[in-house]
């Protein structure tokens, strides 16, 4: 199956378990791969054969900044379900998110998940 990447996506969300990180808020980076059957919109070269990466981006650029999260788990849930449920011809989606700022002590990159959903499980 094609895809469609969307790579080190950048928001600032109030998205933890912890009361500050939902008053604070901090930075999220997130994938998004779109498994979507590209071939048509390759022949035709118009944008109504394929998912506009534009009109994704923005859908979960609102999930992420204007909903709260207690876990990271379902904020990939949320995007996941919002992304299949308004782009028909989407068949999967894998979701990354990336929490560089993480309330534990010790150094690290980030903590994170990542979930792949299909449509209709």
């Amino acid at each position: 199956m094609d895809k469609i990447i969307m790579k080190n996506l950048s928001f600032y969300g109030y998205h933890g378990a912890m009361h500050e990180e939902n008053i604070l808020g901090q930075k999220f980076f997130i994938d998004i791969e779109l498994y979507v059957e590209l071939k048509k919109a390759g022949m035709t070269d118009n944008v109504k054969d394929t998912v506009h990466y534009g009109e994704a981006y923005s859908l979960i650029r609102d999930i992420v900044t204007n909903k709260k999260f207690h876990l990271i788990e379902a904020l990939a849930e949320n995007i996941a379900g919002e992304i299949l449920k308004a782009f028909p011809l989407v068949q999967e989606i894998n979701v990354i998110i990336k929490k560089p700022e993480a309330p534990v002590p010790g150094i690290f990159d980030y903590f994170g998940v990542e979930i792949r959903r299909k449509r209709n499980e």
